[in-house]
């Protein structure tokens, strides 16, 4: 029964992304998946923030995604763990992907949204985490600060925005 929720709840936050853009190649939208998904925060009781939700990611328990979007303008979302670091009071996810089209998305468009969701303890479903708004970092004094450990194929993505996940 924990698997099937855990299942279901990931599908559902996957379906949801995938449902609309995710991030316009336009400069002229008015209104953005990331911004207008929802209307009104339902769990901003439970969202995370900061510290606490760099922790969380890095735990490398909960529900992992990345939502990009392909050539064509449709929505590309994607399940992979990823960790986050800080950096002069800024915050950092680090993905190190192989080349896709998430990856080749990223370099193309220069952003992405993450969802980062913690296994639910007491509630049947994930309800605590965040949306995050990522911007490609692509300084390469920030790149060389933030992979100390010199892993190779490492990619950097700046939180530029922070939402409750709903």
């Amino acid at each position: 029964m924990k698997n099937f929720l855990k299942s279901f709840c990931v599908s559902t936050l996957l379906l949801a992304m995938a449902a609309t853009p995710v991030l316009a190649e336009e400069a002229e939208v008015t209104a953005d998946a990331f911004t207008s998904a929802s209307v009104s925060s339902s769990y901003a009781n439970y969202a995370l923030t900061g510290d606490e939700l760099m922790d969380a990611i890095n735990s490398t328990a909960g529900f992992y995604s990345v939502s990009t979007t392909n050539p064509d303008g449709s929505a590309n979302a994607a399940v992979f763990i990823y960790g986050c670091q800080k950096l002069n009071d800024t915050y950092y996810i680090q993905a190190g992907l192989a080349p896709n089209q998430s990856h080749e998305n990223i370099n193309r468009t220069g952003e992405a949204v993450a969802m980062y969701a913690k296994t639910p303890d007491e509630q049947p479903f994930a309800m605590s985490g965040a949306r995050m708004r990522l911007s490609l970092v692509t300084d390469e004094t920030v790149i060389q600060e933030l992979n100390k450990s010199g892993r190779e194929g490492a990619m950097y993505l700046e939180v530029v925005d922070v939402l409750p996940l709903g």
